[in-house]
């Protein structure tokens, strides 16, 4: 992978983001469960994306893509007796569609790359051998299933990846009995399970809740429909930082109503102390003097490296905290963005489950390795604005896992790279 070089800037603006990964990911999968035509759009053909338009593949269904637009056929999903499922490095891609997989009877070998094969998969080694589910594994990828998913009732703890919650919600509905999903320890990323239900929602599938149970009637069938996707929080959270720390950015696409979590950055640029507008066509954030905050990050844990950038040119300590998770992602994410930002003249020190960052007025600049996490790289390009130096970062085609156009908005409102 090649390297980038950024100079000090202030970023000037408005930027239109992409289509929410988290919102594409799930309206493919249930098109693909949906026997018919369904149409999705705007679509941004990212790795993660591809991945997954990658596995509906393997399991049978069409794909035909038409600009942003894509269209899933859908009559032939689950007519393949195994199927080899390539996720590449999304996480999201292989949690989803193990049980997906499984509720079809298809036999399936799921392979991936970088840091994915090593990425935590126990829950379902623990859950689906009790389900009906051979599940054959050395601890990682490749993960092989055998068998066909049988209804019941699931005891899932609440403080792991929604990911494993939502790859359940999709396939049980689609069994010949009623299924409980029971949560046995209260539940992190809430809003990434509202919006699986929500989308479910538009494909005529039904997900009752009571109290900490999630009540799932079987023999239900997902229906065909047009999908309009909505704009990506996640990836707005990188310019409205911008925004904060020396700039006046706005962000366009992003809905006020969303289910998305990571929504909560409007308002924690707010709680900074930046200047923040909201709109029905977007947000817009403009930089004033800074404070420190506590960040409990057991909601937004995709939103930690770059709210300690944010963190790191607020006067006082801020405290981020309930993020361990944030370790188990495409790199573990508090050591390597506490070794970019300490490397570029920050201050800031990692606890158990979080962060301290010790405000300063600048960055001095220099290398840091980009860890192969799009993350991190796109975080350190949001620190670079606010260097005396020019900042190089590693491995700047990693941002293509979800946002491959990423530079180019950035330096379409004033970025130098």
């Amino acid at each position: 992978m090649s390297n980038i070089k950024i100079n000090p800037s202030r970023l000037s603006g408005t930027v239109q983001v992409p289509p929410s990964k988290s919102d594409v990911h799930r309206a493919i999968i249930c098109a693909a469960l949906a026997k018919g035509t369904s149409t999705i759009s705007p679509v941004a053909f990212s790795e993660d994306i591809s991945a997954t338009i990658d596995c509906i593949k393997a399991l049978g269904a069409e794909v035909e893509a038409d600009g942003d637009k894509i269209t899933v056929r859908s009559e032939k999903l689950f007519e393949v007796e195994k199927a080899d499922l390539q996720c590449r490095e999304s996480g999201s891609t292989v949690r989803f569609f193990i049980p997906v997989a499984a509720a079809g009877g298809v036999n399936g070998t799921f392979n991936g790359k970088g840091r994915l094969p090593q990425r935590p998969l126990g829950v379902y080694t623990e859950l689906l051998p009790k389900h009906g589910v051979e599940c054959i594994t050395q601890g990682g990828l490749p993960f092989e299933i055998k068998g066909r998913l049988k209804p019941g009732i699931y005891d899932v703890p609440g403080d792991i990846s929604s990911q494993f919650i939502t790859g359940l919600l999709f396939a049980l509905p689609l069994l010949d009995g009623d299924s409980v999903i029971h949560l046995t320890s209260p539940l992190q990323s809430k809003g990434y399970i509202d919006m699986t239900i929500s989308v479910q929602k538009q494909f005529g599938v039904e997900i009752g809740t009571d109290g900490d149970d999630y009540i799932i009637k079987g023999n239900q069938s997902y229906k065909p429909c047009d999908y309009t996707t909505e704009g990506d929080w996640s990836q707005a959270a990188f310019f409205l930082v911008a925004g904060a720390i020396g700039g006046d950015v706005t962000v366009r696409g992003v809905r006020k109503d969303s289910y998305q979590g990571d929504k909560e950055i409007a308002g924690l640029m707010e709680r900074f102390g930046a200047e923040v507008e909201r709109s029905e066509s977007g947000v817009r954030c403009r930089a004033k003097e800074l404070e420190a905050i506590e960040i409990d990050a057991s909601q937004i844990p995709d939103l930690v490296p770059v709210l300690t950038v944010c963190a790191a040119f607020a006067k006082g300590t801020t405290r981020i905290y309930n993020a361990q998770r944030v370790r188990l992602k495409e790199s573990d994410r508090l050591a390597a963005i506490s070794d970019c930002l300490n490397r570029c003249g920050a201050k800031v020190t990692e606890t158990e489950d979080g962060l301290l960052i010790e405000g300063v007025d600048s960055l001095k600049g220099g290398f840091v390795e980009g860890y192969n996490d799009h993350r991190i790289v796109m975080s350190m390009a949001i620190a670079a604005l606010r260097s005396s130096g020019e900042t190089e970062i590693s491995d700047r085609e990693s941002i293509t896992k979800s946002y491959t156009e990423f530079f180019d908005d950035y330096k379409s409102i004033g970025g130098l790279c």
